[in-house]
């Protein structure tokens, strides 16, 4: 079951995007998007509420290249519209041919994530959108080099003074893209029909999966975003010589080492690789590992151990997967715009 796609084209207005305002986001004046059907409502900062010219602004940086300083590299290189928003690739390559050593999460819903990356580096979608930048193995640009290249470009140059009132910086920079990626949306999949009263909507199979999953794995990825936004050790690359130390290397505390945060589920068919590390390629197989309880590792997670306990068949598993399928639903596939 694949993904229903929209191409919303956005040139100067943005086609086929609906912005809407609610009383409460009225009295703080931010326009928020009308989200799809299975979706809370859209959080968006107070300090960097959405508009159509802030969208197409962070459009435009998005497919940009000339964010990198090879002049090679976009945001879209790694997080690809057409390939669900991520890449299918275990880890991305950057700058000079280097290849990361974490798998690319995809941008869908991305907005509702408490925090960004998968060690929840970046507590927003705003700081987010500057970290692969200047990350050498990545973009490799430097801000203060790349603000002053995008404000000798007219078109650039009139775009922030428009939108922001400012000349081009990196505070823009990352407002706009944002707001961009905060209009990448799913929902509206065959598990919201079902949960709206549409009983046809899911298989057998997929209602048997859902019961299981939602005994066994609605914890940590819990609906409707299928997220916890938490932490975990799962037993990923426990195995490998000089194990991720995944958010200890954030928070610093060992009780941390190996844990990742928790991907969302929507689209889960469509962005494999699976885990930080792309190691696994089949949907199938990464359901597998997490229903038997990850992989054995020093620090894994209390969760992982309770899943181990309800020692799972392998026709629950097959359902969970089919159940999984059953969250692909409506997504943007956005067109590159024409750049000045």
């Amino acid at each position: 079951m694949g993904a229903t796609k929209r191409v919303w084209v956005m040139c100067g207005l943005v086609v086929g995007l609906s912005l809407t305002m609610t009383g409460a986001a009225r009295a703080q004046g931010n326009s928020l998007m009308e989200v799809p059907k299975g979706l809370p409502p859209l959080p968006v900062p107070a300090d960097n509420p959405m508009t159509e010219a802030k969208v197409e602004l962070g459009r435009m940086l998005y497919f940009d290249t000339r964010l990198s300083s090879s002049g090679t590299i976009s945001c879209a290189t790694c997080h690809d519209p057409t390939m669900a928003w991520t890449e299918h690739r275990a880890t991305s390559k950057g700058l000079d041919e280097q290849v990361g050593e974490r798998n690319s999460p995809t941008v869908i819903n991305a907005a509702y994530m408490t925090s960004q990356f998968w060690d929840g580096r970046s507590k927003t979608l705003e700081e987010q959108a500057l970290g692969p930048i200047e990350n050498p193995v990545e973009m490799g640009h430097k801000m203060e080099v790349l603000t002053g290249q995008l404000e000798e470009i007219p078109e650039y140059k009139k775009r922030f003074a428009d939108v922001f009132g400012t000349e081009v910086n990196k505070e823009g920079i990352a407002k706009a893209i944002a707001a961009f990626e905060r209009t990448v949306l799913s929902g509206n999949s065959p598990y919201d029909q079902y949960q709206a009263g549409d009983k046809n909507a899911l298989t057998e199979a997929q209602v048997n999966g859902m019961d299981v999953f939602m005994s066994a794995c609605a914890t940590c990825h819990t609906p409707p975003t299928f997220s916890n936004g938490r932490f975990y050790n799962a037993g990923v690359g426990a195995d490998k010589a000089k194990p991720d130390e995944g958010r200890k290397k954030v928070s610093g505390k060992a009780r941390d080492t190996g844990a990742f945060r928790v991907p969302h589920l929507r689209e889960v068919a469509s962005t494999w690789p699976y885990f930080h590390d792309g190691s696994v390629e089949k949907l199938e197989d990464a359901v597998a590992l997490m229903a038997r309880g990850g992989n054995d590792s020093p620090g894994l997670s209390m969760m992982m151990k309770a899943v181990r306990g309800m020692e799972l068949e392998e026709n629950e598993i097959a359902d969970m997967v089919e159940f999984l399928k059953a969250l692909s639903g409506d997504y943007p596939v956005v067109e590159p715009p024409k750049l000045p």
